[in-house]
């Protein structure tokens, strides 16, 4: 059963409020994240959803078809949808014209930005747009105060809206079959499903560590160059997010340059990687871990789109999960499972502390009940309280 609750979107003000601006935009999210829905809350004169393939074909065909029906809607500035716009990227020409012609304003959705980026000659419309993206329900929206519910089943919309875990993990499953199917085996993105189906289980499983693409290689049998491509469709896909290493240090010269992947959601993660829900304590904390990244993410494309995610690990021994670098200064982050935070909990961040003069201050989250000061810059504070320390 789906719950018919309607959760509020936060993106929702920020998109009408770049409209009465008269920006045009391009909503960029993963599948089933909620943008038809939200859409429907807004007035177009026109929609186009490019993922019928008889309306896909049309425009194949003929994109000028673009141009004629804005021109027939006989509007000065008539609000234009156009759902999976990586579909048939050449429409992205026909847009630009229409914008600088003063003659339509434009909603661009996409679920994929790999044919936007590797596509050659497709139009990204510099300037002309606004980039924003939907991810799935954050903290705010999604007022669910059981951790593991999270860790196991994620916030996809609909999936959060389900009530049995059964169908839960039902359309878990399915979610990532439609994936490979549709994604993945009919846009062509790889020569052989098998391996890269493998290889999914694999990432999932690896998600939040740094990344080997050697060993990978080696346990799937294809070169390291294969295992870089594939994290690369992952990537443009927007089914992981990238989170790069802090390199520059003026007293260690070992510092981790490789990367971390997290998966969009966990319940997506969960299911890529076939696994369970009965799982140690020890990987709850994993999993906490990677649920605070991923949390992190979307609360920054929300208050600070300019500030980035990265970590921090010298080989020989301290490391910090994760910094959020804004510019200017740095918020080191450890992720402990504990009710009960200790001081000896901070020691790398207290190392990182006097390493880098631009933080200034250090958090343990944590699943303790308020918020408590642990030693001089550093504090522990509850999970559900993340927004609280973001830089605005």
């Amino acid at each position: 059963m789906v719950s018919k609750t309607k959760i509020p979107r936060l993106l929702s003000s920020e998109i009408h409020a770049h409209l009465q601006r008269g920006k045009s935009i391009l909503l960029l999210g993963p599948r089933q994240v909620g943008k038809t829905t939200l859409l429907k809350e807004i007035d177009a004169e026109l929609t186009i959803t490019l993922l019928n393939p008889r309306i896909r074909l049309e425009y194949e065909k003929n994109p000028e078809k673009l141009k004629f029906e804005a021109l027939a809607l006989n509007s000065p500035m008539p609000l234009i949808i156009i759902d999976e716009i990586q579909r048939v990227p050449v429409l992205m020409d026909i847009v630009q014209e229409l914008i600088d012609d003063g003659q339509g304003q434009f909603i661009l959705t996409g679920s994929s930005a790999r044919k936007l980026k590797k596509q050659k000659n497709v139009n990204l419309l510099p300037g002309r747009v606004v980039s924003l993206r939907l991810d799935p329900f954050s903290m705010q929206e999604y007022q669910q105060t059981d951790i593991q519910q999270l860790l196991f089943y994620g916030s996809l919309p609909e999936i959060a809206l389900t009530k049995s875990k059964k169908n839960k993990e039902i359309d878990l499953n399915s979610y990532v079959e439609t994936y490979l199917e549709e994604e993945v085996r009919a846009e062509a993105l790889v020569r052989e499903l098998g391996p890269f189906a493998r290889f999914l289980e694999l990432a999932g499983m690896e998600a939040g560590r740094i990344i080997r693409h050697s060993s990978l290689a080696q346990e799937l049998g294809v070169d390291p160059k294969t295992i870089a491509n594939y994290y690369e469709i992952l990537f443009d896909c927007l089914i992981t997010e990238r989170i790069q290493s802090i390199t520059y240090s003026e007293t260690r010269k070992k510092l981790v340059k490789s990367s971390r992947y997290l998966f969009f959601d966990m319940g997506v993660r969960r299911s890529a990687a076939q696994e369970g829900v009965r799982v140690t304590n020890e990987r709850k904390g994993d999993l906490f871990k990677q649920f605070v990244g991923i949390e992190l993410l979307r609360q920054l494309r929300q208050v600070n789109p300019m500030a980035k995610l990265k970590f921090w690990k010298d080989p020989d021994g301290p490391e910090v999960d994760w910094v959020i670098d804004y510019g200017d200064g740095l918020i080191p982050i450890e992720v402990k499972w504990s009710k009960n935070p200790t001081p000896s909990h901070g020691k790398h961040l207290r190392t990182f502390l006097k390493e880098y003069p631009k933080a200034s201050c250090s958090y343990i989250i944590c699943r303790c009940d308020n918020k408590q000061k642990l030693d001089k810059n550093l504090w522990a504070i509850p999970w559900q309280n993340i927004p609280s320390i973001l830089p605005g």
